[in-house]
């Protein structure tokens, strides 16, 4: 099933947006931005990145 992106403000004349799972969980909030052309562009951002990005363990490695 598919999640939402979720635009709201956040005070001040600006907007973030959280990304929902279809259950309701939050599953990312995103930094203010300043309009709403700056918010469906970082949407836009992270609907191509999350498609083709890798998944990277940041973990220090076990000696």
């Amino acid at each position: 099933m598919a999640g939402k992106f979720v635009i709201e403000t956040a005070g001040a004349g600006q907007y973030r947006f959280r990304l929902t799972a279809d259950d309701g969980t939050v599953v990312a909030v995103s930094p203010s931005f300043a309009n709403i052309k700056a918010v469906t562009a970082g949407i836009t951002a992270v609907r191509e990145s999350a498609a083709t990005g890798f998944v990277v363990d940041g973990r220090p490695s076990l000696r």
